[in-house]
């Protein structure tokens, strides 16, 4: 993965969209991040772990009974890259 910028911060192992979410990075959130996920880019992203190799994608439609998306757990290969700087090299 290429170095980021000087302007901006590292990305972390763990981020999630969520203000409420521990894991929750302002400063991050604030610019426009893809994740690569197995080999293809994914947009709908709301949460995601290196790591542990997992992102969190809504479950189609579906709402919890506080009116957020229902989230599933995908597991394999996650990629996070700012998208001004092209993202990672496709293998």
């Amino acid at each position: 993965m290429s170095e980021p910028s000087p302007t901006k911060p590292p990305l972390p192992d763990h981020l999630s969209v969520d203000p409420r979410s521990p894991h929750f990075n302002k400063e991050v959130c604030e610019l426009d991040i893809g994740i690569r996920f197995n080999g293809k880019e994914r947009q709908d992203v709301e949460e995601y772990c290196i790591s542990e190799g997992w992102i969190k994608v809504p479950a189609g439609k579906t709402l919890d009974r506080k009116g957020k998306p229902l989230l599933i757990k995908l597991k394999g290969k996650v990629e996070p890259f700012y998208e001004d700087e092209g993202g990672p090299a496709a293998s």
